[in-house]
């Protein structure tokens, strides 16, 4: 049994506490919220009342969290020099490479060991226990990271050094935007050339149109029962994730001078989606708009 903190425990955060406690792992659990915290309890967590409480004694810290500045916040003030020196603190959030490097090295001047350690997979893969993970680490630490991280993971693979993971992960929801709005755009128009969209999801996925986000999330219903447009698009990726995730990414490129102009096409878009009030929708909710049937998602 492992001593583990799990700090902030979210749509995402919830279910990777949980299946860690599943594991049989003593997780000491925090979050700002009490519905969070009060979910954990009932996972099989132990919920604390602050960071501090819950990184004193242990050997591995997760966080799960919303933003840059609250990955750096909370090392820099609440983890690093009150958890013990022996810990392995991972973070998972999502959040530019920048800070991720910058939160690696206050850890390891102070003597840790550190892993940006970001996730693809949703909602639905974080309660399943079936993450991909992407890890920026030194390579010697890649042998405490995995088996750390096992218990919520499908697959954990080392992208490169710190930073790396956030790179990888960035570049990868950049790829999933763009892709699901090339979906989304196929499914309009064929349904417009009357071509019923179930029956063009039996063309796409076994041709050479198929893509992720036509075979495992097919944005209209019936095809995947699983994908949340058989929900009417709710407990998914929020669209307002991924137009964080893109913003990222169009940040990263102005920094290193690459050209995106899908990912600033694919920005723009879910900046006007979220801008007309449908951030807590599914992204593959886009497929309402560009069929002109927005008002479906009221």
């Amino acid at each position: 049994m492992t001593r583990i903190a799990f700090i902030g425990l979210g749509n995402m955060g919830g279910g990777m506490a949980a299946n860690q406690a599943k594991a049989g792992h003593d997780v000491a659990a925090f979050d700002l919220s009490p519905a969070a915290l009060e979910r954990a309890a009932e996972a099989g967590c132990r919920t604390v009342a602050s960071v501090a409480e819950a990184v004193k004694d242990a050997e591995v810290v997760i966080t799960m969290l919303p933003a840059g500045p609250h990955v750096l916040g909370v090392y820099s003030e609440q983890i690093i020099g009150v958890a013990p020196a022996s810990a392995l603190l991972l973070d998972c959030s999502t959040i530019d490479v920048e800070t991720a490097r910058k939160v690696a090295g206050l850890a390891k001047e102070a003597g840790y060991a550190f892993a940006d350690a970001p996730v693809s997979g949703g909602t639905a893969a974080a309660d399943a226990g079936t993450l991909a993970f992407m890890v920026g680490c030194d390579e010697a630490d890649f042998a405490r990271v995995e088996p750390a991280l096992d218990p919520m993971s499908r697959i954990t693979i080392r992208a490169g050094d710190h930073g790396a993971g956030q790179a990888a992960k960035i570049c990868n929801n950049m790829l999933l935007g763009i892709s699901m709005i090339g979906t989304c755009e196929a499914i309009a128009l064929a349904e417009k050339l009357g071509l019923e969209p179930e029956r063009f999801f039996e063309i796409a996925s076994k041709s050479s149109g198929q893509c992720w986000s036509v075979s495992n999330y097919y944005p209209w219903p019936g095809p995947v029962p699983t994908a949340p447009s058989n929900r009417e698009y709710e407990g998914g990726f929020a669209s307002a994730m991924m137009l964080k995730d893109l913003k990222l990414a169009q940040d990263a490129a102005a920094k290193a001078g690459a050209t995106t102009p899908l990912g600033a096409q694919a920005e723009a878009l879910y900046a006007l989606f979220n801008g007309l009030g449908y951030g807590g929708k599914d992204f593959s909710a886009m497929v309402q708009m560009l069929r002109g049937r927005i008002d479906t998602l009221a």
